[in-house]
C-alpha cells in the first residue's frame, strides 16, 4: 500500500515540482495550497505524512501541526520553510514536527526525512497498539485437529484484503482468530478496531461506527470520530453482524462497497481505507431467508469464510489448549492431574474455549496454589452434558453428538426449547442438528 502524503504550500511551481517527484518516488500525493483546504483533506483521508510549509495565505502552519497531533498522533510530519524562519520551524518541531527542511528544498534529502518521519510515525502507531493490547492471546493451531485447516485459511486470509467471515459458536474464539489474522496482516501496524453489534442499537451503533456532528440527535453536543474512521489504515472487526440493524445494514453496505461514509447529521463525504473481519455465531443464509440479514450485504461481506469448529469437535486439543490458557493465566507450572483431563475431556463444553477459561480460572482461585483436582471443579452439570466411558471415541464425535442431543431431549420429555437452553444453542441450531442426524422430532 503506497504511504498517502498532503503536501500543503501556497507556491504552484514547488506543488508542482514536489508533486512529480513524490509520485515518482512511490507516494500518493494530494496537494492543498492553503489552511483551509488542508484541513478539509485531512478530515476527508488519513494520511501517512504531511509536507507542510508554514506560511500560508490564510495562517501559520503551526496551528494544523498541533491539530494534527490531537486528532492522528501517529502522522508524520515535515516542516518546509524559508531560510530566515529557522525560530519559527524550531517552534513547528516542539509543537510536534517530525523534521524541517529549509528552501530551496534539496529532493533527495526530503525523501530522506520523509522516510524518517515515516518511519517514526509507524514507531508510534506500534507503540499505541502494543499499549493497547499488551496481552495477546492467540488460536491454538494443532497439527491433527479440525483447526489445522482453520489455520491454512486464516494465513490465506491474512495475505489478502478481502472481507472475512468468522462462522462458529460462542465461545470458539472467533474474535482472538480476528486479531491474529490482522496481526499477520500488511495491516498489522495499522489499529485493529472491534465492535460488538449485539451491544448497540440503532442510532447508537450507527453513531458508533459512522461518527457524528454536534447537534445530529438529542445527545450529540460534540463532534464525536466514528470507528470506521478510526479503523483507516487497519482492520475493523464487526462481532456478531447478524444482530446489526436492517437500517444500519443498507447503510454500511455502501461503505464496503465505496470506503466512503458520512458521519450523521453532515453532508461531507469521508473516506477510510479498513480492511474488514465479521464474526456471527448465527447462520446467517438462514437469517436473510427468514428477512433478517439483508442478502446483498451477506454476499459481500461472505467472500472468505472460516468455520471454527466448537471444542467438543477437537477434544484431542484440549490438554494443549488447557496449557495455552495456564500459561496466559501466569500458571503455566501448575500441576493438573491426568484425572482431571479425563473428567474434562468427559463434558461437552457449551461454552467452548470461553467457558473453558473461567473454569479453570475459578479452580485456580480455589486451589491457592495447589494441584488441581477434581475438587475444583464443581458444578459442570455433568447430569445434563456427560458422555459416558463407552461412547469417547474421538473419530466418532458426530455419532456422539447426535445420540448426546437425542439423550438431552429425552431427558426434558421432549421439549425442544428446554433442550437448547441446555445444550446453549438456539433452537433455529437444534432443529438444524437434528435434522441433520436424523433424529425424530
Amino acid at each position: 500500500m503506497k504511504p498517502k502524503i498532503l503536501l500543503v504550500d501556497d507556491e504552484p511551481a514547488t506543488l508542482i515540482g514536489l508533486t512529480r517527484y513524490l509520485s515518482k518516488a512511490g507516494y500518493t500525493v494530494e496537494e492543498a495550497s492553503c489552511l483551509a483546504e488542508a484541513q478539509e483533506a485531512i478530515t476527508s483521508h488519513r494520511f501517512h505524512a504531511v509536507i507542510l510549509d508554514l506560511i500560508l495565505p490564510d495562517g501559520n502552519g503551526i496551528e494544523l501541526i498541533r491539530d494534527l497531533r490531537e486528532t492522528y498522533p501517529d502522522t508524520a510530519i515535515v516542516v518546509i520553510t524559508g531560510a530566515g524562519d529557522i525560530p519559527t520551524a524550531v517552534e513547528a518541531m516542539r509543537r510536534g514536527a517530525d523534521n524541517f527542511l529549509t528552501k530551496p528544498i534539496n529532493l533527495a534529502e526530503l525523501d530522506v526525512f520523509l522516510q524518517k518521519s515515516l518511519e517514526l510515525g509507524t514507531l508510534r502507531r506500534r507503540d499505541s497498539t502494543f499499549q493497547r493490547f499488551k496481552k495477546k492471546v492467540n488460536p491454538y493451531f494443532s497439527v491433527n485437529s479440525p483447526m489445522k485447516e482453520v489455520e491454512k485459511l486464516a494465513i490465506l486470509a491474512a495475505e489478502n484484503d478481502s472481507p472475512v467471515l468468522l462462522q462458529g459458536e460462542t465461545g470458539t474464539g472467533k474474535g482472538v482468530l480476528a486479531r491474529w489474522i490482522h496481526e499477520q496482516s500488511s495491516r498489522c501496524s495499522g489499529p485493529f478496531v472491534e465492535v460488538n453489534c449485539s451491544s448497540l442499537r440503532g442510532e447508537l451503533l450507527a453513531s458508533e461506527l459512522f461518527g457524528h456532528v454536534k447537534g445530529a440527535f438529542t445527545s450529540a453536543i460534540q463532534d464525536k470520530q466514528g470507528l470506521i474512521e478510526v479503523a483507516d489504515g487497519g482492520t475493523l472487526f464487526l462481532d456478531e453482524i447478524s444482530d446489526m440493524d436492517l437500517a444500519v445494514q443498507a447503510q454500511f453496505l455502501k461503505v464496503i462497497e465505496e470506503k466512503c461514509y458520512r458521519r450523521l447529521g453532515e453532508v461531507k463525504v469521508r473516506r477510510s481505507d479498513f480492511r474488514l473481519i465479521c464474526a456471527t455465531n448465527k447462520n446467517l443464509q438462514e437469517e436473510t431467508q427468514q428477512g433478517k440479514f439483508r442478502e446483498d450485504l451477506y454476499f459481500r461481506i461472505n467472500i472468505f469464510p472460516i468455520s471454527i469448529p466448537p471444542l467438543r469437535e477437537r477434544l484431542e486439543d484440549l490438554t494443549g489448549i488447557i496449557q495455552d490458557i495456564l500459561a496466559d493465566l501466569g500458571t503455566s507450572q501448575c500441576q493438573i492431574i491426568p484425572d482431571v483431563i479425563k473428567y474434562l475431556r468427559n463434558y461437552l463444553w457449551p461454552g467452548n474455549i470461553r467457558e473453558l477459561r473461567n473454569v479453570l480460572e475459578r479452580a485456580l482461585i480455589l486451589a491457592r496454589n495447589n494441584p488441581l483436582t477434581l475438587e475444583y471443579f464443581p458444578n459442570l452439570e455433568a447430569s445434563v452434558y456427560p458422555i459416558s466411558s463407552n461412547k469417547g471415541n474421538i473419530k466418532d464425535l458426530e455419532r456422539l453428538e447426535g445420540e448426546h442431543i437425542k439423550d438431552v431431549i429425552n431427558n426434558f420429555g421432549g421439549d425442544k426449547r428446554k433442550a437448547a437452553e441446555a445444550l446453549r444453542v438456539s433452537r433455529a441450531t437444534l432443529y438444524r442438528k437434528i435434522k441433520k442426524y436424523k433424529q425424530p422430532l
